[in-house]
């Protein structure tokens, strides 16, 4: 059954969605799987093992508590810079807000120098971090240029200085982030574990790819099976897991303990609830219906009103209305109508009258138990 006021089925994390209504809040979660799908990392157990990649631009707060409620175990912030002469930058101070986020909540930080990387840790933990994840998987040239992200993958003396100067000084789990390599003859995936362990890293995530290959070619699923077999910490699987059935592949390929969604979960948030549910049951859920799409975006679109303002709110309301309605009937024309609205009120409602339009042409479908694998 659906819950009428939240688009959401019974016994899910309810959105409501009202214009600059209540903040979205996310009770105990009722996305718990037991057995292989339970993850430790530090003191804290996670509520499952599918987990919110952090994506630059992506992740903020009103994302991260979107696929909260939607059932992922964790979601960890877009990556927050390690230099200081930004901390009380407008961008860094909304990224180091985490009013409501429910345990844990982990932060991504990126830089290069090991002292400047340990007070980061530090000024995040002091913002209400409860784990510190290290950014070394990033692709872009930005922030590859500066030595950053996956470039450090390059520097496996630096790579241990830099993880254990940030364990040393956060207090608190530290987690790390990694590529399988730098190019596709220098895949170093497996030092690089092992450095981490060593340093007393306590989860390792791995994008099956190398800083070369950027998101082009298939995940080498085989590279992070290795990883997990040479070192004793949880390793979390991450690259092309687009749907339950992958999943389910992903985690027995890899013999992961966990599986990281990034792309996939883009204008698709309710992507961990089918995840989960497939993993649990081996059945499908049914896709959600536009009026549960409706709803979803709409609370979306008051959350970013309300995070960022309006002015803001609204540029960055786009991406995520394009994301949302692709694949919608007509939804092309609709885009570039909507992307020229400078408004959130006029944005919100075009958003609105044209999923109702949506919604009155598309019939619900029968209510039936779930779809058979």
């Amino acid at each position: 059954m659906m819950n009428a006021e939240f688009g959401m089925r019974n016994g899910e994390r309810g959105l409501r969605s009202a214009e600059y209504g209540d903040p979205i809040v996310i009770p105990h979660s009722p996305f718990r799987i037991s057995g292989r799908g339970v993850m430790q990392i530090g003191p804290y157990q996670l509520a499952n093992n599918v987990v919110l990649a952090p994506m630059a631009g992506v992740t903020d707060r009103p994302f991260r508590l979107l696929c909260r409620a939607m059932g992922a175990g964790m979601a960890v912030s877009e990556m927050v810079t390690s230099n200081s002469l930004l901390y009380g930058s407008a961008k860094t101070i909304r990224r180091a807000n985490h009013d409501g986020e429910p345990t844990p909540v982990s932060v991504q930080i990126a830089g290069a120098d090991p002292h400047l990387m340990g007070d980061a840790a530090r000024y995040n933990v002091e913002e209400g971090a409860q784990i510190i994840d290290i950014n070394m998987g990033c692709p872009a040239k930005k922030v590859c240029d500066v030595m950053a992200g996956s470039a450090l993958l390059r520097d496996e003396g630096l790579v241990a200085r830099i993880l254990t100067a940030v364990v040393q000084a956060a207090g608190v789990p530290v987690t790390l982030k990694i590529r399988t390599g730098w190019d596709k003859g220098h895949r170093n995936a497996l030092q690089v574990a092992r450095i981490a362990e060593d340093a007393g890293i306590q989860a390792l995530a791995v994008h099956g790819r190398t800083r070369a290959c950027m998101f082009g070619g298939e995940a080498e699923y085989d590279t992070i099976a290795a990883v997990k077999a040479a070192v004793r910490i949880p390793v979390i699987a991450n690259g092309d897991i687009d749907g339950p059935e992958k999943a389910r592949a992903v985690l027995d390929a890899t013999g992961a303990d966990g599986i990281m969604i990034g792309r996939a979960a883009l204008g698709r948030p309710w992507i961990f609830r089918e995840i989960l549910h497939f993993l649990a049951t081996g059945r499908h859920l049914p896709p959600p219906e536009v009026s549960e799409i409706r709803r979803i975006l709409l609370a979306h679109l008051d959350e970013l009103y309300r995070f960022y303002g309006d002015n803001v709110g609204v540029r960055i309301a786009r991406k995520h209305v394009g994301w949302y309605t692709k694949g919608l009937a007509d939804s092309a024309a609709f885009r570039h109508r909507v992307f020229q609205i400078p408004t959130a009120s006029e944005q919100r409602a075009a958003v609105d009258a044209f999923l109702a339009r949506c919604e009155a042409s598309s019939p619900p479908r029968p209510h039936s138990a779930d779809l058979a694998a």
